[in-house]
């Protein structure tokens, strides 16, 4: 045993203060069942690029940015001028960074160095003991993890109640895998370990040597190395703190996770000590990115600019002649970059076609009741607490309710008793012929999908009037709808249905918690078209015509089609309207097809395309925000007839109705739809450039755990991210990675004004994390959001001229 090492204690606080800061370091991640995008810089907005990079290199020894050779391959083939990486090279603000081009270029040339990576005592002693520690402790904790966190695929669940130290402690305290790998006397050793977890720390903390400026550096290194498992115990500090509470699991990982280096210095040879004593040292310091990692930056800095200015040349191409008159149909959307598609070949059918983008939780943060269903599913951004609950079905329908659990009932049965350790035998050998048929119709694609049905959803408790009418104001106004209304508005939610896909929910909608946006969408309709809301509006200046009927209905992102829900409203005289807007509809399906099609691997035509989402061996049914690059937020007209190429979020801001209400609008747009945006984009980025920590790897290799998060393999570190066929295309990357440029049509002093209230936002832009740009009255890019609230004119050659503004 080893006990050489040693040191005088820390204080409760300094560990509590580096035990919480390594946390906030974390990215959340939330189950398959309603997975959302998360930016897995989350914990990092506070740095720049190459400063968060420099973090991560030394713990992981990951790198944030592509492979040089791509940024060089861009700038020998002229996608990137001398003058764009100029205009890159001067918007740095690092010290260490090159003085002229042409060095950046030959920093980028020379040979790339892997970031140093702090070594752990696992990555000692698995050198000293030729044990791959690592590994072992990975597949122990992920082995426990997935009992402990189990949400309902376990048919043998864990027991519950207890912390996360305790539970672990009681079971590695009988897990004899370690001591039969070559650590003699683990169990013991966690037999004796301290009650509570953060003695656990503070033991472990002396007995490793660490000192105060060493901590927050180690304890982020431990608590990545437990990959999604850290990530989803991130999730439910997350989801404490939201609802005003906290939640210690995290740290108690970091207990665990120092208990297992503790075990192997103290029962390891004693090599392990004496490179341990000299390791330790490179946690502490400050950390600070290479002249190599800078230069990477701003290479993509760079990447990033010359996108942007492809942007602003089609911004800046004429839009079509705004028509006065009443429209033939509104359409509503949600911002999503797959909607572009569609609401650009639904607006080339009829010139009397209008589309609008708008959060696809359409401003209702419901907690949502299916039918017979007592699960409540959160229907809105992960930013926010529910505003309201709702469910489907009523009073009404209670025998239909009532048999409906039966039969779900009978199913989970059924289900359990094909899985169960006895009957799973004779089951395979006596029911196998009896699902010939359903075999077959999977494998060839016969059975066809259908959107969800449940019974129209309704606010349950009801809202009362005056409260239906601020929610119905609120939408309106947030979606730029007060005046001229079509006799259809189409309220359009947005899902995916696929087969054979645990990551099914990430292609749902994100502003709805990942879930699909039928009930925030029939739930709107339902509210907008109340005669007593419709009276309501008329004394805050909305006045919606009686012949408005409003339709909720449902785009499928996978096969362009969309479902309307037109039974959940009474009988009206829109029939006629109704017929044609399901034949726009389907035609404008047929072309946002044949567009999809181009992008799709073995896809060539728009008939390919439905089969995907029956095909259960197909891993890209769709490519669901791949190439996501843009948000704007500015008046439809601005983009109208403009090909984005699925590649924008586009929400509809009016600032000039918005200015007389204290852009209150701006306000929400900047600090809800772009941070979501934001964390799709990033998450994209970061599954591209460092799939090893921010990606789920192969989903050929995926098995599904706990009903949580997929293992790549059969155990191990849960895996979080997207996987590689959701950004690789098998030869070339299909998402170009690229930090959000965002496009406000408003005054800068408004976004000034916001930036100045909401630290959090005013960091993504302030580091680089999202470009910020101004739109003038035309939808031209007009001013460069810089930093420290100053702005510079846009110069479509790359190279602006500093113009402080607004401060």
């Amino acid at each position: 045993m080893n006990d050489s090492i040693t040191h005088a204690p820390l204080s409760a606080s300094s560990l509590d203060q580096a035990t919480d800061a390594a946390i906030r370091l974390i990215p959340p991640v939330w189950s398959l069942a309603s997975s959302v995008a998360v930016n897995p810089f989350l914990g990092q907005t506070s740095e720049s690029l190459a400063e968060a990079g420099a973090r991560l290199g030394r713990v992981s020894g990951t790198k944030v940015t592509m492979p040089a050779a791509w940024y060089l391959d861009r700038i020998s083939s002229g996608g990137i001028s001398d003058a764009t990486l100029a205009a890159a090279l001067d918007a740095s603000r690092h010290q260490n960074k090159p003085d002229t081009v042409d060095q950046l270029k030959a920093l980028a040339a020379q040979p790339q160095a892997q970031p140093s990576q702090a070594l752990t005592v696992a990555e000692i002693a698995a050198d000293k003991m030729t044990i791959d520690w690592p590994g072992v402790i990975a597949d122990r904790f992920g082995t426990w993890a997935s009992g402990y966190f189990d949400e309902g695929q376990a048919l043998w669940a864990a027991p519950r109640g207890r912390s996360a130290w305790s539970a672990w402690c009681a079971y590695a305290t009988h897990d004899l895998t370690p001591e039969i790998i070559g650590l003699g006397g683990f169990g013991q050793f966690v037999a004796d370990a301290p009650e509570k977890a953060a003695d656990a720390i503070a033991r472990a903390t002396e007995s490793l040597g660490l000192e105060e400026d060493m901590l927050e550096n180690c304890f982020h290194q431990l608590l990545l190395s437990f990959g999604g498992w850290s990530q989803y115990a991130r999730t439910q500090l997350w989801k404490a703190e939201l609802a005003g509470e906290t939640d210690r699991t995290l740290a108690d990982f970091l207990a665990i996770r120092l208990l297992w280096e503790e075990a192997l210095l103290k029962l390891g040879p004693a090599s392990v000590a004496t490179q341990w004593l000299e390791a330790r040292a490179a946690h502490a310091g400050k950390i600070a990115p290479t002249d190599q990692a800078v230069a990477a930056e701003i290479l993509q800095e760079a990447v990033e600019r010359a996108v942007q200015q492809k942007l602003s040349f089609a911004l800046a191409t004429p839009a079509p002649e705004h028509n006065d008159n009443r429209p033939a149909l509104q359409a509503a959307f949600c911002i999503d970059v797959r909607s572009e598609v569609f609401r650009r070949a639904l607006e080339s059918l009829d010139p009397g076609v209008q589309t609008i983008g708008f959060a696809g939780f359409f401003g209702l943060a419901a907690s949502h009741r299916s039918f017979a269903s007592d699960v409540e599913e959160l229907r809105l951004p992960v930013l926010l607490n529910p505003g309201v609950t709702s469910s489907s079905g009523g009073k009404d329908m209670s025998d239909k309710e009532l048999s409906r659990r039966y039969t779900l009932r009978a199913k989970r049965a059924w289900g359990r008793f094909k899985l169960a350790a006895v009957s799973s035998f004779a089951f395979v050998e006596a029911m196998g012929p009896v699902y010939v048929g359903k075999l077959l119709g999977d494998a060839l694609h016969l059975r066809k999908q259908k959107p969800a049905s449940d019974p129209a959803p309704q606010f349950d408790p009801a809202l009362d009037l005056d409260t239906r009418i601020g929610a119905a104001e609120t939408v309106l106004r947030a979606m730029s709808l007060t005046e001229n209304f079509a006799r259809i508005v189409l309220i359009a939610g947005h899902g995916a249905n696929v087969v054979n896909n645990p990551h099914a929910s990430g292609l749902h909608c994100g502003a709805c918690g990942g879930y699909s946006g039928e009930v925030n969408a029939r739930l709107l309709a339902g509210l907008l078209n109340d005669k007593t809301v419709r009276e309501g509006l008329v004394e805050r200046d909305i006045h919606v015509p009686a012949d408005t009927l409003f339709v909720a209905g449902l785009h499928d992102t996978t096969t362009d089609t969309v479902s309307l829900y037109a039974q959940d409203q009474p009988a009206s005289g829109n029939t006629s309207e109704l017929k044609q807007t399901q034949t726009w509809l389907s035609a404008a399906g047929e072309i946002a097809r044949g567009e999809r099609a181009l992008r799709l691997p073995r896809a060539d035509k728009a008939g390919d395309i439905p089969a995907r989402a029956r095909d259960w061996a197909e891993v890209r049914p769709e490519w669901a925000l791949a190439g996501c690059s843009a948000f704007i937020a500015a008046p439809r007209s601005r983009t109208s007839g403009t090909s984005l190429s699925g590649r924008a979020f586009l929400h509809d801001y009016a600032w000039e109705a918005d200015a007389k209400n204290g852009y209150g609008v701006l306000e929400l747009i900047m600090t809800a739809p772009v941070v979501v945006a934001s964390w799709i984009s990033l998450q994209y980025y970061g599954s591209t450039v460092a799939p090893e920590i921010f990606g789920s790897g192969n989903k050929m290799l995926h098995n599904v755990v706990g009903g949580i998060g997929v293992f790549e393999g059969n155990g191990g570190l849960l895996r979080a991210g997207l996987p590689i066929q959701s950004v690789h295309d098998g030869e070339n990357h299909a998402h170009e990675p690229l930090r959000l440029s965002v496009c406000i049509e408003a005054p800068q002093d408004a976004m000034n004004d916001i930036l100045r209230r909401h630290d959090g936002v005013r960091a993504l832009f302030d580091n680089k994390w999202l470009h910020l740009f101004a739109m003038d009255s035309n939808g031209h890019l007009s001013h460069r959001y810089v930093g420290d609230l100053r702005w510079e004119p846009f110069s479509e050659n790359g190279g602006e001229a500093l113009q402080q503004t607004g401060t």
